[in-house]
């Protein structure tokens, strides 16, 4: 849909659904499958926040690991005030305020993996 589709059916829809369809996409209406249009609908109530960048994830990896902003500017070989750049962008996407918030939320979101807990 972000793309700019019109609609989207199944596979498995019927003839008559796909030819209702097509009727409806030419006079600009959106068609939906019902399993489709929930997921949708879904998506839209919880937002997901805008995709790290690598390096962000290089960056927020080693905060999750306890490393402070000069220990990760030397482990990746950038300056401190690069990383403190950095940082501020992935609070911005992730819409959190400090250094945990970010981890728990990337987490959260599957951008970065559960730290092992043993």
């Amino acid at each position: 849909m972000e793309a700019g589709a019109s609609g989207y059916l199944l596979k498995d829809a019927s003839r008559t659904d796909l030819a209702g369809a097509i009727r409806a996409a030419t006079r600009g209406e959106t068609v939906l499958t019902p399993s489709v249009a929930a997921r949708l609908v879904t998506r839209m109530r919880a937002p997901q926040p805008d995709s790290l960048s690598p390096r962000e994830v290089d960056v927020l990896r080693l905060v999750a690991r306890g490393f402070t902003n000069a220990e990760i500017g030397r482990e990746l070989f950038i300056s401190e005030a690069t990383v403190k750049t950095h940082l501020l962008r992935v609070f911005g996407k992730l819409g959190v305020e400090d250094r945990t918030a970010a981890v728990t939320a990337a987490i959260r979101h599957g951008m970065l993996p559960e730290p092992p807990w043993s």
